[in-house]
């Protein structure tokens, strides 16, 4: 990294990764610098950070919030909203480094247009991976961009991988990723036992601090079955060299298998600012405000397993990338309508495999060459989905 100071924008601010990303530009004033920062409607998380990082810019996607914020705020940031506002603040010619951090496919576009504007994306948002990977790997080395991944999983895939892969297991004498998961809330449960299960204990996640959404996909597996699709276009391969590995503490983010019989590992407390940090100074390592392991208090490690019988959403994730094209967007689609619907209460957790196996049995698959491919298969999934859930049918 140079001396000079870096500009970041962060899009998704007020989530858990946005404010684990400020924690650590905290830290280091002299390093980064807000640039911008973005949400979608937390207007007093908004108002609290602007006042103490003072961005140029700040950008609301919903105009109203936007509005309640500006009247709460000096004259130092401007207040814009809307997506294009958001893609402006991610492709800004004096960004130097994006924080995609924005949850679902509402990430897809300020993300791809980081990309393209050649920035360092720090990508926390999996779903413009798995959405429109094959564009959006085309956007990063059409602009030039330095791609780092952020969930944890992937960053201990990268920092596991020789300093120059390129992209062919062979040529490094890798045999495989070991993606680990945490097995989430309901780990060993049987599906007989999953019928009842409230919002409550869904988002309970034992490990980590993350939002609703996520943390109902860490329940259903569903958030690994996305990793996995992440992870096949970020390294050039295929679900079959991907072994998803449950592993309890959370300790071992992933690993990496070799030829020789090693295996790279990567170790750290369940914390997001290690990634994070990692992403922000790479090649550098800079204090991330993360207590170190005790190796004698965690004194054991677990492994066993995913059990895709119970927790189908695995499955059907390595069958959406086999289908390829538009199905993976259609998966995501789905599931963020079926997440939705159980966070409200609308549809039981084990009917949200079900209602995304039912939208993906509708779906006539399309080859993806235009970004208006996915997004009009993103809303038909989306409609599907709502059309399935009021015949109530699940």
């Amino acid at each position: 990294m140079t001396a000079s100071v870096q500009n970041i924008t962060v899009l998704g601010a007020t989530g858990s990764i946005g404010q684990s990303t400020l924690d650590v530009i905290r830290r280091h004033p002299d390093k980064y610098r807000v640039f911008a920062l973005t949400a979608a409607r937390s207007v007093d998380a908004m108002v609290r950070d602007i006042n103490e990082f003072q961005p140029r810019f700040a950008v609301m996607v919903d105009s109203d919030a936007a509005q309640q914020v500006k009247a709460q705020i000096g004259a130092n940031t401007e207040v814009l909203a809307g997506d294009d506002a958001l893609a402006s603040v991610a492709a800004h010619p004096q960004v130097d480094q994006v924080m995609a951090a924005i949850v679902g496919a509402a990430g897809l576009l300020p993300s791809l247009a980081a990309a393209e504007a050649g920035k360092r994306v720090l990508l926390a948002n999996k779903e413009s991976l798995v959405m429109a990977g094959p564009l959006f790997m085309q956007a990063i080395a059409r602009g030039g961009a330095q791609l780092l991944p952020i969930d944890s999983e992937h960053n201990a895939i990268f920092q596991s991988m020789p300093a120059d892969y390129r992209g062919r297991f062979a040529d490094h004498g890798i045999e495989k990723i070991l993606l680990t998961a945490s097995g989430g809330p309901f780990r060993g449960k049987q599906a007989s036992e999953l019928h009842q299960v409230t919002p409550e204990q869904a988002v309970a996640h034992p490990n980590w601090s993350m939002g609703a959404k996520i943390s109902v996909d860490s329940a259903t597996l569903m958030n690994k079955g996305l990793e996995l699709i992440e992870a096949c276009f970020l390294f050039h391969c295929q679900p079959q060299q991907v072994q998803v590995v449950v592993h309890p503490q959370s300790v071992i983010h992933s690993m990496v298998q070799y030829c020789d019989g090693s295996v790279m590992a990567q170790l750290g407390q369940p914390d997001m600012r290690t990634p994070i940090a990692y992403g922000m100074a790479w090649p550098e390592r800079i204090d991330a405000g993360v207590r170190h392991l005790d190796l004698f208090e965690i004194a054991r490690f677990d492994f066993m397993p995913p059990d895709e019988v119970a927790f189908p959403c695995l499955r059907l994730a390595k069958e959406a990338f086999a289908a390829g094209g538009t199905m993976p967007a259609v998966l995501n689609a789905a599931n963020e309508v079926a997440v939705d619907a159980f966070l409200r209460q609308e549809l039981s957790f084990t009917a949200i495999p079900a209602l995304i196996e039912g939208v993906m049995q509708r779906h006539a698959v399309q080859q993806i060459s235009l970004l208006e491919t996915v997004l009009d298969a993103d809303r038909w999934a989306r409609d599907c989905a709502r059309s399935l859930l009021s015949e109530d049918s699940l």
